[in-house]
């Protein structure tokens, strides 16, 4: 069980944001991964087929040997997992990567979806030399583009219907938040957060 395996094996904490932490991601986690990609919901808002249990778990392999992704398991600060995020397709000669973020169904609209973005851009200006992070989202995804939003980002432009989803073609909004503009964000910086709980 998931459950007994959490319990048993705390978590090791490598990055903390306001009201969520960071951990590793390790392949024992795609059981996780899996359920929350299966929730027709997430399903569709990503615009993602859900896999099989064994092709998620040999994506998580695959990932971890990438060199341009960062990939993390989302927890709160009792170390409940909520989510996946990832900075993905780094390029540190340019500066630019991309995230992506999936939360547990049950998690979702409590605010730990910015607190985990606020988090992963203090990563990647504040310890990564990145100028550019970008964020893509079907532009009928409201709750991810408040999320991107709330975290500073900024809304570039539409590249239209250029997402084929269950038989139906979606616009998709691109968003990106700068380095000067993360500068000009007064919200406290992840390790300004006093470190509480475990």
């Amino acid at each position: 069980m998931i459950e007994e395996r959490e319990a048993a094996t705390p978590r090791e904490v490598c990055w903390r944001g306001r009201g969520v932490a960071f951990a590793p991601l390790d392949v024992d986690d795609a059981e996780l991964i899996h359920g929350w990609r299966s929730d027709p919901v997430a399903a569709h808002e990503i615009g993602m087929w859900p896999r099989s249990l064994s092709a998620v778990r040999e994506r998580v392999e695959r990932d971890r040997d990438e060199h341009d992704r960062d990939d993390f398991l989302v927890l709160l600060p009792d170390g409940t997992p909520i989510g996946h995020i990832a900075l993905t397709d780094q390029d540190m000669v340019d500066g630019t990567a991309e995230i992506m973020l999936v939360l547990d169904p049950a998690h979702r609209g409590r605010g730990h979806g910015t607190d985990a973005v606020d988090a992963l851009v203090d990563l990647a200006f504040g310890e990564l030399p990145m100028h550019r992070v970008q964020a893509v989202t079907h532009t009928t995804n409201t709750g991810a583009l408040g999320v991107l939003a709330g975290a500073g980002f900024v809304q570039e432009g539409v590249r239209r219907s250029a997402c084929l989803h269950r038989g139906r073609r979606y616009d998709v909004a691109v968003l990106a938040l700068l380095r000067e503009e993360w500068q000009g964000l007064t919200r406290p910086r992840s390790w300004d957060v006093p470190v509480t709980g475990r």
